[in-house]
């Protein structure tokens, strides 16, 4: 057997003893939640489409749970209520892979090109690790619609934005048309600079939104003069899956949480972000700004789940490739790579559930917000360096202060596409 084929054939190996490993510890670790939420969906579109309920009448039977999304996500999800409810469950299944591995293999495509590392054992790996990934799993057992979210994000971010199509910003807006919280990256558009594009996302979500309401003027009315600021439809702020700073907060002091301190933390994370944010652009890597933004989202938004947390993957991938691309053997990698690690293994552990129970004293504040401080982190030291020409020749790369890069290493891929590989880029 040619050395070629005998090491195809050693990955498919390794991948198959992954996947086999992967499920093992699923069987193990993973809650099965029986698609909840994606039974309030049904339940609530079934109520109002079917049986000429409110749409935001609807509680799931014997919860407090409702439809929290406003009326254009309820348009876009409207065939649900016509489906039976195991198709439903193959459609939110289905959805919820696909528009993981898209986002997975625009994350990692490159930094497999640029390690030489072979492209499909690579991704294969990839979507082993994150099925194991608790925000992702929740997702999926949940029934939820976070990475369709990331995706639409992604596809501007990634892919629209870098090429300067002039419909930069639409999947942002339509993201938030669907669930307010990815407006943040309106603003992200806004403070770096790019207001073209924070236009067309603005533009994008009120289109949605008028849509919807002349479509369902009732439903609309309901959701932004009351069920919008109900916040008892979302849960309780303490409860240990709530993993951002107000969670942090409220579990101090569950039965008076201080909206002071919460508010200063938001304001503080925020001028973080805005700086950070501002260099991820800069260095022209709007990978970083995906990345960055995510965590903040994650951070100030008044509640967030764990399996929202599924925006934190790009970060962890970035480190891997900051890892990837320091040199072999220093400090820097060693650094890089085992924050990702590190950062992944806790996220895989269900560590916070440990304190759901118990919450006070300082193992209680420490290791219930375990998710918390992982976000922090990836904030305010993950690695931005400069983008990666993939198409076309060779450009020269500038520093934010102005000054030409001229010490970069070229490489060509077998396709040939050229990749400038930049050093670390320090924030100063």
């Amino acid at each position: 057997m040619a050395q070629g084929a005998r090491r195809t054939v050693g990955q498919i190996v390794v991948v198959v003893v992954l996947a086999v490993a992967v499920a093992a510890f699923l069987s193990v670790a993973a809650a099965r939640h029986g698609f909840f939420d994606l039974q309030v969906y049904r339940g609530a579109l079934v109520w109002w489409a079917r049986d000429g309920g409110e749409l935001y009448d609807y509680l799931r039977p014997g919860t407090q749970y409702g439809f929290t999304y406003p009326p254009f996500a309820a348009l876009l999800m409207l065939p649900m209520a016509y489906l039976p409810w195991h198709a439903a469950i193959v459609v939110s299944v289905a959805a919820g892979v696909a528009t993981s591995a898209v986002l997975i293999w625009w994350l990692l495509d490159p930094v497999s090109r640029r390690a030489g590392w072979n492209r499909w054992f690579a991704f294969a790996v990839a979507l082993c690790l994150a099925a194991a990934f608790e925000p992702m799993r929740e997702t999926i057992n949940f029934g939820q619609v976070n990475t369709l979210l990331l995706f639409l994000v992604a596809v501007d971010l990634l892919r629209l934005l870098p090429g300067g199509s002039r419909w930069a910003g639409i999947g942002i807006g339509l993201a938030t048309a669907i669930k307010l919280t990815p407006g943040i990256f309106i603003v992200y558009l806004m403070v770096t600079g790019r207001i073209r594009a924070a236009v067309t996302a603005v533009a994008a979500a009120t289109g949605a939104t008028v849509l919807a309401a002349a479509l369902f003027p009732d439903a609309s009315r309901e959701f932004w003069t009351t069920a919008l600021w109900n916040t008892g439809r979302v849960g309780e702020l303490a409860f240990v899956s709530n993993q951002s700073l107000r969670g942090v907060v409220a579990r101090l002091d569950p039965t008076s949480p201080s909206t002071l301190a919460w508010l200063a933390l938001v304001a503080a994370t925020v001028a973080l972000w805005v700086w950070r944010s501002r260099a991820a652009v800069s260095a022209g890597n709007e990978t970083a700004g995906l990345a960055l933004t995510g965590a903040v989202m994650c951070l100030v938004s008044p509640v967030t789940w764990v399996h929202h947390l599924v925006w934190l993957l790009p970060a962890l991938l970035l480190l891997v490739e900051g890892g990837v691309a320091a040199p072999s053997r220093s400090r820097r990698r060693r650094l890089l790579l085992a924050g990702a690690i590190v950062g992944y293994g806790f996220l895989i552990s269900r560590i916070v559930w440990a304190w759901e129970r118990d919450f006070t004293g300082l193992d209680g504040f420490v290791f219930s917000n375990t998710y918390v401080w992982i976000s922090l982190a990836l904030l305010a030291f993950l690695p931005v360096r400069r983008a990666v020409r993939v198409d076309g020749p060779p450009a020269s790369v500038v520093e934010p202060s102005g000054v030409a890069q001229l010490d970069q290493a070229e490489r060509r891929t077998p396709a040939g596409q050229w990749h400038l590989i930049g050093r670390p880029l320090t924030v100063r």
